[in-house]
Parts: C-alpha cells; structure tokens; sequence
C-alpha cells in the first residue's frame, strides 16, 4: 500500500466509542499494513459511516503530528464530502446498483489528485444487487495500491462468500448505555434526565441518539410502532394482515422497526425469567411488558423474538416483504393488554 509519513496515526479518532476498532486501524497505519477493503458491519444507526469517514480522514490526514487532526483540509474536506479523492456511494431506492459499481470501476483506476488514496466508501452494501456485488469482485481481486475500499452493512448474512473472503471485518457492536448517555450530556450539553432516557432507548446506538436530537419525530415514531405491535396483539388475524400490509408499503422503515420489536420482546423475556426490571430497554413500556411476562410463556415469548429476528433476516435476503411480515402477525401471542393506571 502507499507510504506513510513519520506522523503517527493517533489512537483518538472524532468518534465516540468502538475503541477496539480504532485501535485495530491504527496499529495497521503504523505498521503501513492496510488492507485494501474492509467491511463495517452492524446494527442500523450504530456508527458505521461515521467510522469509515474518520477512517477515510485518517489515511489522508496532512498533520506531521498526529492523525486524524481533524483540522487541515483534507480533513475537513473529507468530512463535508468534497475532497477530491474521497467518495460516498449510497444505495439508489434501496438497492446498490451494477451501474453504481462499473462507476466506481472507472473511478478507481485513476490515481489520487491529492491525497495517498483514492478512498470509496460504499454504505448500505447488504442492499447491493447480486449483480452489483459481482461486479466489484474484480476489483476487490485486483486492488490498485492507491485505492482503499470502506463498504458498511447492517448485516453481513446476504453478502456474497467471497466478497467476505476478501474484506478485512470491522463488526461494530453496541456501545454502553453509560458512554452515549455521558457523550450526550458532555459533547452535546443534553439534559442529564433527557440524556439518561434517549441513551437507554438507543440501546447503545450512538448515531440513533444523535439522530433524536436533530429530529424529537424519532421518539414519536418509536411510539406509534409500538403501540401498533401491542394492539396486534390483541387483533384478529384479519387485522394483523392488514397491519403487515401497510407495513410493507415502507420497506426502508423496517430493518429499524424491527430492530426495535427485538428489543420489545428481549425485554418480554428478561421480565418472563425474574430479570429486575431496571435492566430492561424500553422502560416506558415497563406496564405492557409485565402484563406479557405474567401472561405468556416463557417460551412462547422466545419464540416470538426468534420469529422478529427471522424475519429480519428474510427482507435481508430479499424474501418477499408481504409474506414475511404476514407470517410474522401469526406468530405473535394472542394477548389483549390493559392500558397502564
């Protein structure tokens, strides 16, 4: 790979957490033992752009000093997208297409402008097309030197085999609710009270909670999808058909609603089997939740978490959306849930 300067590259990268990668990263700029692609996976919303552009900041850094610096110009200029040799590939109407790839084929022939790499970051690759991810094959068997390749998944189960074979694996795990809780009220002066809450509902997803600060309508969101999954409860099996109808006209929304009802039925079974309730996520739905672990068996509770994340993975797998969430509305428990005193 290209040659580094004598500057070492710092430990300390302008993200919160995931210090185990950046660690990983670092060793391997000063080692000058780069990859030429790397996969960031993991849960929506948890980072992963965020690290591959810190990564991307980090190999084109200007700072004898130290790097990333965050203040020369290919920093900032990579942070507001418009470096030179820096690129974000985003998935078209949820799909990363073949056209995009061959685009990014006649991009990484050419040399940098500026910097040490020509640095492609592709996000939401589990949405490529089978097409897309056979044409980048090429390129990830013969990789140009100058070029470093960042590509971001939610999950890595839809990916081709070797497409995975040929990636360094990044897979970023959910912080401590503590360290988004702290960040909030020390970086972004977050009411400590109103931190606490968003921190335990992120579930350790720190672009989740700083996306909540931008935009309340993300907490008014998560309380009508909910709502929506305790009244299906209670719901004929006509009615939870057509809840899965509406659903599906939204496919983009899902991933996210989903992540959040295994999170509902993670709390279900935490209460089913005498966990205190303090340990639970969804603490505003402490009453419901309780009526459930009272109500339903334990594993019958189980099951339904294992049947969220079935279905999860199914529209990973391109699996028709309809029939994936209308056989997720007949797993659901039948239970008619009294509303909190």
């Amino acid at each position: 790979m290209c040659s580094m300067s004598n500057a070492l590259f710092r430990p300390e990268w302008p993200i919160i957490g995931h210090e185990w990668a950046v660690r990983h990263i670092t060793r391997s700029l000063n080692a000058e033992r780069l990859r030429h692609a790397y996969l960031i996976s993991g849960v929506p919303r948890i980072g992963k752009t965020t690290f591959a552009r810190a990564f991307a900041q980090a190999v084109n850094c200007l700072s004898d000093v130290a790097r990333p610096c965050g203040l020369c110009r290919a920093c900032q200029m990579t942070a507001q997208g418009t470096y030179a040799d820096f690129s974000l590939i985003e998935a078209q109407e949820n799909a990363l297409r073949i056209e995009q790839i061959r685009e990014l084929t006649r991009a990484v022939a050419l040399r940098p402008v500026e910097g040490r790499y020509r640095v492609l970051i592709l996000r939401r690759f589990h949405e490529a097309s089978p097409q897309a991810m056979d044409a980048l094959l090429k390129t990830l068997e013969e990789p140009p030197p100058h070029v470093l390749l960042l590509l971001t998944a939610d999950t890595t189960e839809s990916l081709l085999a070797t497409i995975k074979s040929r990636c360094q694996l990044l897979n970023l795990r959910p912080l401590p609710v503590a360290t988004v809780r702290d960040a909030l009220i020390d970086q972004h002066k977050v009411e400590p009270e109103r931190a606490a809450l968003i921190a335990q509902l992120s579930s350790g997803r720190m672009g989740w909670a700083l996306d909540v600060l931008k935009d309340d309508s993300l907490l008014k969101q998560r309380a009508e999808w909910l709502d929506l999954l305790e009244r299906a409860l209670g719901e004929s099996r006509t009615l939870r058909f057509e809840r899965a109808r509406h659903l599906s006209e939204n496919r983009a929304a899902l991933p996210t609603l989903l992540a959040l009802w295994q999170s509902y039925w993670r709390d279900a079974l935490l209460l089913a089997h005498h966990t205190a309730a303090a340990s639970i996520t969804n603490r505003d739905r402490r009453h419901a939740l309780e009526q459930i672990a009272r109500s339903v068996k334990a594993e019958e509770i189980y099951q339904t978490l294992l049947a969220v994340r079935r279905t999860l993975r199914y529209l990973q797998a391109n699996v028709n959306t309809r029939l994936a969430l209308d056989a997720l509305m007949l797993e659901l428990p039948r239970l008619r849930l009294l509303a909190a005193p």
